[in-house]
């Protein structure tokens, strides 16, 4: 039969692109609880982290490995020995048939944004009527390398280098990934009281919102043990001693204003850890389907996948990439920022993800409601399809239409997609 889902790509006069689309339906979606660093899930790869997030989103969708044509997943530090497989792996112990590949997506902090993109485009092309797409991250696990020991090294001149630092570092503007947020602080104007009372807003709405329940929705729950697949080596989950089970955010805790300022500051200006998306561990996956598909297996859905555009910025004020990315999303698709319900955007850093609030002159009573990376943490390359996700359930509970999910991007990059429901 042929494709539902159809695709009109634009590109942007000033630099950038996108895509409309068209009967791209997001069937359901699942992640993994996060992890904090060197926390519960430590030892587990992030490979076996995907698996658990694409096996519940397959489950969530009511449908198996055998229904799906394309898998797409994200990763960006390769944390594992089997990380050049991720994917694949990913893919056959979630069941998919041997016969269907996967691709590995990484741009950056974007990746689980853009492999939704990825996916509907694939739909839209007749090249798979389902798409398992999602990321997955282990920052606990990035390795300390050593580049050149190959070549040989001096006596006592051995060279490692920590990859987690490394990939906060940006060498083209010469900066790190939290200095790029104090420029944006400077550039709009933003005190430490303005930064914090933004954290202590999204750590309370957080907390908030797992009391309620509402986080526990989307959260599939990692278990100790084998992980097998039919006819492949068994891989298993190692949780530490005494916990058989993982399914609540790690970084997640109550948090008051009074102790958010007494923390010091770790580029000399506003941004301190508890302002800071928390370094975390972690999975989340979705799964795609066009809407003809769709209606013959009687999937409601959790809403549709209508546009996605992506942009370039200055790699000194990375953060404020959403900010033309969300600008051209709806220019192109006809909308302005009222006709959006709910905002997603992750929260890399606090002065960030403010600096990109006063740019759009955004609501924060539609923002982030159920708190954000700050509150949650930013497990790199899962980030994105959690904003989605996060966003297509709460559009549902507040019987809203239109959400837009949007991420910063190192390196100078913004993306963002619109999502809707009837």
């Amino acid at each position: 039969m042929a494709p539902s889902a159809t695709v009109k790509g634009f590109r942007l006069p000033g630099g950038g692109f996108g895509a409309r689309y068209e009967g791209v339906v997001v069937a359901a979606g699942k992640r993994t609880a996060f992890g904090k660093f060197m926390g519960t899930l430590a030892r587990v790869s992030p490979t076996d982290l995907g698996i658990v997030a694409a096996r519940a989103a397959l489950d969530a969708a009511g449908l198996a490995g055998p229904d799906v044509d394309q898998v797409v997943f994200a990763n960006v530090a390769q944390s594992g020995p089997d990380a050049f497989y991720l994917p694949r792996h990913v893919a056959l112990y979630a069941g998919v048939p041997r016969e269907v590949p996967a691709v590995l997506v990484n741009r950056l902090c974007g990746s689980g944004l853009e492999v939704l993109a990825y996916g509907a485009e694939q739909l839209a092309l007749g090249k798979a009527r389902v798409a398992l797409c999602g990321g997955t991250e282990s920052m606990t696990r990035n390795p300390i390398a050593s580049y050149g020991a190959r070549l040989g090294v001096e006596m006592g001149r051995v060279d490692f280098v920590d990859t987690l630092t490394a990939e906060l570092l940006d060498p083209a503007c010469g900066a790190s990934m939290g200095q790029t947020a104090e420029n944006l602080a400077k550039r709009y104007g933003l005190g430490r009281e303005d930064v914090d009372a933004f954290a202590f807003r999204s750590h309370q709405r957080g907390w908030d919102a797992w009391e309620a329940g509402r986080i526990a929705d989307e959260i599939a729950p990692v278990v100790a043990g084998a992980c097998n697949g039919g006819g492949l080596q068994p891989r298993k989950v190692a949780l530490p001693r005494k916990v058989d089970r993982f399914d609540r955010d790690e970084h997640l805790r109550p948090t008051d204003a009074a102790g958010l300022a007494k923390l010091p500051p770790v580029f000399d200006g506003v941004q301190t850890a508890g302002n800071s998306s928390g370094i975390v561990d972690g999975a989340a996956a979705a799964v795609l389907c066009d809407a003809a598909y769709a209606q013959e297996r009687g999937i409601a859905g959790l809403g549709r996948l209508s546009a996605s555009c992506t942009v370039g910025v200055d790699p000194d004020v990375m953060g404020i990439g959403p900010a033309p990315a969300i600008r051209a999303l709806l220019a192109e698709t006809g909308l302005g920022l009222d006709d959006v319900d709910l905002f997603e955007i992750n929260e890399a850093f606090g002065a960030q993800a403010l600096a990109v609030t006063r740019e759009l002159d955004l609501d924060p009573e539609v923002l982030n409601v159920n708190g954000g990376a700050i509150a949650l943490g930013h497990p790199l390359a899962a980030t994105g399809t959690r904003l989605a996700v996060t966003a297509l359930l709460e559009l549902a509970r507040r019987g809203k239409r239109r959400a837009v999910a949007s991420a910063c991007i190192g390196g100078g990059q913004g993306i963002a997609l619109l999502l809707e429901r009837d």
